[in-house]
């Protein structure tokens, strides 16, 4: 793959500013990117001139702008992570004969993109639009077990924050969350038995970007009695498949 040098600097003084939570000074951009002073000033001119970048001046710092913006939007209009993800969900229950979804994290919550429902299933809770406790969820906790621990505490603060919705509660306090993310990162997938709706369980995967942050969860979701543990395992195994595939098709490893 050819790369464009100039392009490649530019990429990362847009990304590093995005990850910034206030503006900051060129002097910080150039060091923390690793670029000439002069290069990162002639790149933040360039920037600035399309509004991808806002100068500070009485600050004497330097922030995303309203063309930055504009492009956040574009890809909200697009959804091209729905349409990269579709197909391989589609695969997955095809292959599973069960329901599958994909869901992204939103604050405590996960927020359901994609549902692709198997021949003869019976419809789930999770259509798309729908909110979740993440904590509760197969997909949420796939994905929370990738978070920092500083993260996890933030979404969790106290015991109000823990949501159940049936007598199979789910973990209701920060220790046993913890607990739960511990065991999906040593077994590479996670599990929820009758917590989202009583007689169901999911098993779910996390799709992981450049960062190894996680962007979404793929999870099948079957009648809990109607399959075996071993079943299960295959289940799981290709849950993590798909995640694997999407997480490629995103530019993660």
């Amino acid at each position: 793959m050819s790369i464009v040098p100039a392009a490649a600097q530019v990429l990362a003084v847009l990304r590093y500013l995005a990850r910034q939570a206030a503006p900051v000074p060129a002097a910080a951009i150039s060091r923390d990117v690793g670029l000439p002073r002069s290069t990162t000033y002639h790149l933040l001119d360039t920037l600035a001139a399309d509004g991808f970048v806002v100068h500070l001046p009485e600050e004497r710092r330097y922030a995303l702008g309203v063309s930055a913006f504009e492009l956040g939007s574009g890809y909200t209009r697009q959804a091209p992570f729905q349409r990269l993800a579709r197909v391989p969900l589609a695969r997955l229950v095809d292959g599973t004969g069960h329901n599958a979804h994909l869901a992204v994290l939103h604050g405590r919550e996960v927020l359901y993109l994609i549902e692709e429902r198997a021949r003869g299933r019976a419809p789930l809770v999770t259509e798309v639009g729908v909110r979740l406790p993440a904590q509760l969820t197969a997909s949420g906790r796939a994905m929370l077990a990738l978070l920092p621990t500083a993260q996890v505490r933030a979404l969790f603060p106290d015991a109000a924050a823990f949501v159940q919705r049936t007598e199979a509660r789910g973990p209701g306090s920060l220790t046993a969350l913890r607990t739960r993310l511990v065991e999906v990162r040593r077994r590479g997938y996670a599990t929820e038995e009758g917590e989202v709706t009583l007689g169901f369980s999911s098993v779910a995967a996390a799709v992981t970007d450049r960062a190894d942050h996680p962007v979404a969860g793929v999870a099948v979701t079957f009648e809990s009695g109607a399959v075996d543990a071993e079943q299960r395992e295959e289940l799981a195994q290709a849950v993590t498949r798909t995640a694997r595939e999407l997480s490629r098709r995103v530019g993660g490893r």
